[in-house]
């Protein structure tokens, strides 16, 4: 490779870089989702229905597939340092604009926007973390990135179950984007990672990528494991409250209390990975988050708060195992492109095309429905890991 590449160092020795790059992975998350807590509100006060609240966030995974795709050219342009700070500025700007919204049609397209800034966070914060960690610590390294989604999706529902009562939706959006200005403004004065560029996408690459079965199964797992976490977490407040009798108060409450567990539970997905190996740890939380899935969709009454709680503590695991094995199916001068076209066109699926399944099957049928049959779908799915090719001999590097 003809790039400057960092030195990888211990998990130790990286910690603090890690800790900032998980920041902003969380930054990332946060912005768009949340809107899920703020669903109730938004769907009163501009007179929208249960399908159209959860096509906002169609619009906003359609952004990250775009966002990713490109991001390529944005990371061999301006090097992954600047590609990350373009995400979080360019998202800083679009959330502050989006306060002053009065309709449905402008927060899709907002939300399109904060998708590429997101798609343009996750391959060059993937590539970055591979790169400056050594391999026998990328365990470690992922989960605690992995903590950035758990973490906005614990705070998005307590931040707006304490804070509606006292301020409007708008304000909320309002302070999220201030953080993210400042915090864009840091990383391009004071990061010292992520000086590197990354590799264009040319047509020898992408068809190679395209061409490795092992990138078509990571795809379908990641889309299954974020339609468990994400895709499930973005319509379960409405869930709670058109189906289950919760007032919006209480449902955000529940739903962030849920998902305390999860920002545990990534170590121990990273520990497990390391311990385990990557296969055994996706395998072991599809099939058993699947099942607590199922039984979200179907039971009522305490049973039903108890699987709320247990799901999305297991379906965490999944990703530092996923991540790590999306690192080991090509060579690290593959590795931006292959996250940059595997995570975004899964989170389509299922952070995107699942929760608008889920509205439209809440005017249809019931929101419970569509969520039992995505638990049968994960069982099932888990299966196609034995079908992922991971490489034994790895380069270290960028």
């Amino acid at each position: 490779m003809d790039k400057e590449c960092p030195t990888p160092e211990f998990f130790r020795d990286a910690i603090g870089k890690i800790i900032f790059l998980t920041f902003l992975f969380f930054l990332s998350f946060i912005n768009r989702f949340i809107f899920a807590p703020l669903l109730p509100s938004i769907s009163n006060e501009l007179g929208i229905t249960t399908a159209q609240a959860g096509s906002i966030f169609l619009f906003g995974s359609i952004g990250v597939a775009a966002g990713a795709i490109f991001s390529g050219f944005v990371s061999s342009r301006f090097n992954h340092k600047g590609a990350l700070g373009i995400s979080i500025l360019g998202a800083g700007i679009v959330l502050m604009a989006c306060i002053f919204s009065g309709t449905l049609r402008t927060i899709q397209l907002a939300m399109i926007i904060l998708g590429i800034a997101a798609g343009l966070n996750l391959p060059s914060n993937m590539a970055v973390i591979t790169a400056i960690v050594t391999r026998q610590d990328w365990g470690k390294a992922l989960a605690v990135q992995q903590t950035g989604p758990p973490l906005s999706l614990i705070l998005g529902p307590l931040l707006a179950a304490l804070l509606l009562p006292w301020v409007s939706w708008r304000v909320i959006l309002a302070w999220i984007s201030v953080v993210l200005i400042i915090s864009g403004i840091a990383l391009m004065r004071y990061g010292r990672f992520g000086n590197f560029p990354g590799d264009r996408p040319s047509f020898i690459n992408v068809n190679m990528l395209l061409g490795k079965r092992s990138f078509w199964v990571m795809l379908i797992l990641f889309a299954l494991g974020i339609a468990g976490n994400l895709g499930l977490y973005t319509m379960l407040p409405l869930y709670l409250v058109k189906e289950h009798g919760f007032a919006q108060g209480p449902a955000n409450t529940l739903v962030g209390l849920a998902q305390i567990s999860t920002f545990f539970m990534t170590f121990a997905g990273g520990w497990l990975t390391d311990r385990f190996g990557e296969k055994s740890v996706i395998m072991a939380s599809l099939i058993i988050s699947g099942v607590l899935t199922i039984l979200m969709g179907t039971l009522t009454g305490i049973w039903f708060n108890v699987a709320v709680f247990l799901e999305p503590a297991v379906v965490v695991c999944f990703f530092p195992a996923a991540f790590a094995a999306l690192s080991r199916t090509v060579q690290p001068n593959l590795r931006s492109l292959v996250t940059s076209w595997t995570t975004p066109i899964a989170f389509t699926i299922g952070g995107g095309l699942y929760p608008a399944v889920l509205g439209y099957m809440g005017q249809a049928f019931s929101i419970g429905l569509g969520i039992t049959i995505a638990g049968i779908l994960m069982i099932l799915g888990s299966l196609l890991v034995f079908f992922v090719d991971l490489l034994d001999k790895m380069e270290e590097g960028c």
